[in-house]
């Protein structure tokens, strides 16, 4: 099976795919799912960080992981 299925994708571009499609969607998943789950001092502090990997997805997931998960407070 050197091909996938019927779009002749070798192995360089199932890595392409893999670091350009899923790992991100993988990542803005997780954020806003642990945005869901956790509490925040108030709702508005939640809602910004929402609408940020909302309308920013890449930059606004790493963002999160880095300042955001921060304030969190349980």
């Amino acid at each position: 099976m050197h091909n996938l299925l019927l779009f002749k994708l070798g192995f360089p571009e199932l890595v392409l795919i893999a670091f350009f499609g899923v790992i991100p969607l993988g990542l803005i998943i997780f954020c806003l799912s642990d945005i869901l789950k956790a509490k925040f001092g108030n709702s508005t502090t939640k809602n910004i960080w929402l609408l940020i990997i909302l309308f920013l997805p890449v930059l606004g997931a790493l963002l999160y992981l880095l300042v955001g998960r921060t304030k969190k407070i349980a």
